[in-house]
C-alpha cells in the first residue's frame, strides 16, 4: 500500500529527480579589494588600471575571474561586479575600501593587499606585521556582521619576481628609472651579502604577511576562505608579468592567480 506522501518529500523528490532544476544560489554581489594588482594595473596598456582582467572581479573571458567562475557556476551575480582596488593601497586603506564594499552590499569581497606594505623605498618604511595585521582585523570585523563570503589571495613571491626577470636588461631599467618596489628591486644584479640579506628579510615580510592574513581570515569564520599560499608559491613565469613595467602580473598573470585562488561557493549565504 501506498503511503501517502508529505509536502516536504515530494519537494526533495523533486529536487533530486533527474531533468528537474536545483534551487540556485540567492543573488549576491563581488566586491574586490586590494591594490594595483587586483586593479588590473597594466594588465592591458600603458601604465593604466584595466579592471576587466582583473582576476578578482573581471569580465574579460581570457582571464576568467571569480565573477566569471561564479556566473559559470550558475550564482545569480550578473552584472554585479565591484572593483574597489587601486594602485599603491596597501593594508592602511583596506578599511576605506571596505566601507565601499558594505555600502555596495557585497556578499562576495576578495582581498589581496600587502605587496605595497613591503615594496617602498626603504626596509625601515615596510609597515609593521603587527599593523598590518591590526589593520586587516578591523576591516575584516567591520564586515563580519554582513555575513559576507570572503576570499582572500597571498601576496606573491616579490623575490620570485626579482629572480626570472633581473637579467632582462629592459626589465631593470623600468625597475629603476620608476622605482619599483625598490625594497626588493634595487641593485638587481648585485650579489652583494648586504642585497642578498635585504631581499631575504623583504620576503620574509611578506611571508609573515600572509601568514597574519591566514590567521585573520581564520577568525572571521567559516564563510572566510583562504588561498593556503597558492599564489605566493606559484613559480609565475616572465611571460606572466607586464611588458609594461615587469613587475604586474599581465592577463596570462591575472588568470593564473584566478585559477589558483578561487574556491566555489557551497552554500548560500
Amino acid at each position: 500500500m501506498i503511503k501517502k506522501i508529505t509536502p516536504v518529500a515530494a519537494a526533495v523528490a523533486l529536487l533530486l529527480w533527474p531533468g528537474t532544476v536545483q534551487a540556485s544560489t540567492p543573488p549576491m554581489t563581488i566586491a574586490a579589494l586590494g591594490d594595483s594588482i587586483t586593479a588590473g594595473f597594466n594588465a592591458c596598456g600603458w601604465y593604466v588600471a584595466c579592471t576587466s582582467r582583473s582576476w578578482a572581479a573581471g569580465d574579460h573571458k581570457d582571464v576568467n575571474s571569480h565573477y566569471l567562475r561564479l556566473l559559470a557556476d550558475g550564482v545569480d551575480v550578473k552584472g554585479r561586479n565591484r572593483n574597489f582596488a587601486y594602485n599603491g593601497a596597501t593594508s592602511d586603506d583596506l578599511m576605506e575600501q571596505m566601507e565601499e564594499a558594505i555600502e555596495a552590499k557585497a556578499t562576495y569581497v576578495t582581498i589581496l593587499i600587502g605587496a605595497q606594505d613591503a615594496c617602498v623605498r626603504t626596509e625601515s618604511q615596510m609597515t609593521p606585521v603587527a599593523t598590518y595585521r591590526a589593520r586587516v582585523d578591523a576591516a575584516l570585523a567591520r564586515l563580519a556582521p554582513t555575513g559576507a563570503q570572503v576570499r582572500i589571495t597571498s601576496i606573491p613571491d616579490l623575490k620570485r619576481l626579482w629572480r626570472v626577470a633581473k637579467d632582462n636588461p629592459v626589465a631593470r631599467a623600468f625597475w629603476g628609472i620608476a622605482r619599483i618596489c625598490q625594497t626588493m628591486l634595487a641593485n638587481p644584479t648585485s650579489t652583494a651579502r648586504k642585497d642578498e640579506d635585504r631581499r631575504d628579510r623583504v620576503r620574509a615580510r611578506v611571508m609573515a604577511y600572509n601568514n597574519e592574513m591566514a590567521k585573520a581570515c581564520a577568525a572571521y569564520g567559516p564563510l572566510c576562505r583562504y588561498d593556503n599560499g597558492e599564489v605566493f608559491r606559484y613559480a609565475f613565469p616572465v611571460s606572466m608579468v607586464s611588458k609594461w613595467d615587469f613587475f604586474h602580473p599581465n592577463a596570462e598573470g591575472q588568470k593564473a592567480i584566478a585559477r589558483l585562488s578561487f574556491q566555489r561557493v557551497e552554500s548560500p549565504v
